[in-house]
């Protein structure tokens, strides 16, 4: 029987990890590198395990697992092995008149001790991809992973061990008392991937110790369709990045559809096409698509089916089995903005579409709710493309797809607003577990007798001159001129 965590275990964790921190054994450029290598080693050597696990906790098909979850991770840690020399280097500052003669730099270092919190959706990516960030930035770690992916869970904690070198990586399994007695500890950074409600919870608890958060959390992400668009790849594109990702349980899921009354039948004849194409006559038979996390989100999900004035807005799909935690991809036509369905995000195979006017008023729409993870545009309108890019406030836009910027490291990912805080992935994963310290170096030589008392008229005009940069004021100063 494993053994139960209590406080003692929680601070006797936090005592050691800060112990080894404080003496420098996360620090080195050579540690970090040899932790990268390793978790590089449990992808290389455990691709099959992982698939497994994924499959036992998601029923995920093994493409989803092999390219979403293995693939982007190995594609995080070659990057950051490559580039950590570079990303760990001091950038140099410019200086002033005010400082010379002097040089400036600014310098990375690692935060401390810090916690990541992850979730159950894409249990291996979103546990180990922010590790990643807080091995390369020089920090202890420690990830509590989700209990509702337990056999992901029991994986990631089994690994971790074998591989990682516990004075500085460390896993905590568990539920809800596991993660409040975590949480009662003062950790320098606390990462948390998963929904508003928690991260509010998450937020609560490291006020208390003025800890920063990242929170990553999640939102109703819409999908703009202009008629100006070819229909045929946006719904297939539509349709991956919402059935084709773990059956709509993902953060960056299309949420709902915005597109006009004139356009929305031909958008709907479309969709039904393709995923007959993609899934079959009988999709609940399908394997290339993954299951409901459980019941209680199988129960959620169907009690959003149920509800009045929604269940007969249902054009598609709806078919479900509670036994084998299955929802058909379901498409709705104009449910009640004020209805459940439209008032949480769905995280899961039910797609709303809402009709409009006119596509203008989709801006409106967008922008009377709290600012989505991602927000979607399909057109070849490129005045509409910079409108939407512009104007509409997500964590991230993308125009003619969905959920692809996720791999694209060069980018940030982070929600905004109630979507989240922070962001990461690539160089910015090493910069939200580094702490940016500003370093000036300055040299006895020129020490100047202005900036020391007794104060005079011109040693005022003078300091004024040389804060403000202005050569011209300084010379002037010093030839009697002003």
């Amino acid at each position: 029987m494993a053994k139960v965590f209590e406080a003692a275990d929680a601070s006797n964790l936090m005592t050691e990890l800060r112990q080894n921190f404080d003496a420098g054994v996360t620090l080195g450029y050579e540690w970090r590198v040899s932790q990268l290598k390793k978790l590089l080693l449990i992808c290389d050597n455990h691709e099959p395990e992982i698939v497994s696990a994924l499959h036992d906790d998601l029923g995920k098909p093994e493409l989803e697992s092999s390219v979403y979850e293995v693939a982007l991770l190995r594609n995080s840690i070659k990057l950051a092995l490559k580039q950590l020399k570079k990303w760990m280097a001091p950038d140099k500052a410019k200086t002033s008149l005010t400082t010379f003669p002097a040089s400036a730099e600014i310098v990375s270092e690692p935060l401390g001790v810090v916690l990541v919190i992850s979730a159950w959706n894409y249990p291996f990516l979103l546990s180990i991809d922010p590790v990643i960030g807080a091995i390369s930035a020089g920090n202890a770690v420690v990830l509590k992973p989700s209990e509702l992916a337990p056999a992901s869970s029991s994986l990631l904690a089994k690994l971790l061990e074998q591989y990682l070198d516990p004075s500085g990586v460390r896993v905590v399994e568990g539920a809800v008392t596991e993660t409040t007695l975590l949480l009662e500890q003062k950790w320098d950074k606390i990462f948390y991937t998963g929904s508003s409600r928690i991260g509010r919870i998450i937020m609560t608890a490291a006020a208390k110790h003025l800890t920063p958060v990242v929170l990553e959390l999640g939102g109703k992400s819409p999908v703009v369709i202009d008629s100006d668009t070819n229909l045929k790849i946006t719904v297939k594109r539509i349709i991956v990045g919402k059935w084709g990702c773990n059956n709509g349980q993902a953060c960056i899921s299309p949420d709902y559809i915005l597109t006009t009354k004139e356009y929305a039948p031909k958008v709907i004849d479309a969709m039904k096409k393709e995923l007959e194409a993609f899934y079959g006559k009988n999709p609940m038979e399908s394997k290339d698509m993954s299951r409901i996390v459980n019941s209680n989100q199988f129960d959620r999900l169907s009690k959003l089916l149920e509800e009045k004035d929604v269940s007969d807005k249902i054009v598609h799909g709806g078919q479900q089995s509670r036994e084998n935690l299955k929802i058909a991809p379901t498409i709705l036509l104009d449910v009640p903005l004020d209805s459940q369905i439209m008032s949480e995000e769905i995280f899961g195979p039910l797609l709303p579409i809402l009709t409009l006017n006119n596509l203008e008023e989709c801006f409106d729409v967008i922008r009377s709710r709290p600012k989505p993870l991602a927000a979607y545009l399909f057109t070849q309108n490129e005045k509409l493309k910079e409108r939407f890019a512009m104007t509409v406030s997500a964590g991230g836009i993308v125009v003619n797809d969905i959920a692809v910027h996720l791999s694209l490291p060069t980018l940030p990912f982070g929600g905004v607003g109630e979507s989240g805080m922070g962001s990461y992935h690539g160089k910015f994963s090493f910069d939200a577990f580094s702490h940016k310290k500003a370093v000036l170096y300055k040299s006895f030589i020129g020490d100047a007798a202005i900036r020391y008392p007794p104060y005079s008229r011109g040693k005022l005009r003078l300091l004024k001159a040389l804060v403000n940069s202005n050569l011209v004021e300084v010379f002037k100063v010093l030839l009697g001129l002003s």
